[in-house]
């Protein structure tokens, strides 16, 4: 049975999107269940993102982006955004971890993540990077019946 547009219309406007902010605990669960994101980093004042996959190790978000390491000055402060949404509902999560990051340079440990994460690019546009997370936010998305919970 297909329903008609106008009553679409009207199950939209009885909907409100909401955004629930969680734990840092369960921010990090959401993170750690996710394998891909975006990186985002500063490059001659201008705010860059790239897609990334991840990891989590020891407390470490290990990232594979497709990035140049020598735009990265040692131990840059970076963001790592990871997220899930459902459309058209507008459900699902948004977490984003933020702090110092290096460039993975021992050849076995960059080996191993080579092999582990999916990467974009291949050669010098191929980056390895431990970030440890200093801050980190998340939020759930939902949607609400009527304006219920206002």
């Amino acid at each position: 049975m297909t329903v008609p547009a106008d009553r679409r219309m009207a199950d939209r406007r009885m909907t409100d999107r909401r955004m629930t902010e969680v734990c840092g605990t369960e921010a990090l669960w959401l993170l750690e269940g996710s394998d891909q994101g975006r990186l985002v980093y500063i490059q001659r004042e201008v705010a860059v993102v790239r897609p990334a996959a991840h990891v989590m190790e020891y407390g470490s978000l290990i990232v594979r982006a497709p990035i140049q390491a020598a735009t990265l000055p040692g131990r840059a402060l970076l963001a790592y955004q990871a997220d899930e949404i459902r459309t058209p509902a507008g459900t699902g999560w948004t977490v984003t971890a933020q702090g110092p990051a290096e460039v993975i340079s021992d050849p076995d440990e960059a080996a191993h993540y080579r092999r582990t994460l999916p990467g974009w690019a291949h050669g010098p546009h191929d980056t390895l990077l431990r970030l440890r997370p200093q801050s980190l936010s998340g939020f759930r998305l939902a949607r609400t019946a009527n304006g219920a919970g206002r």
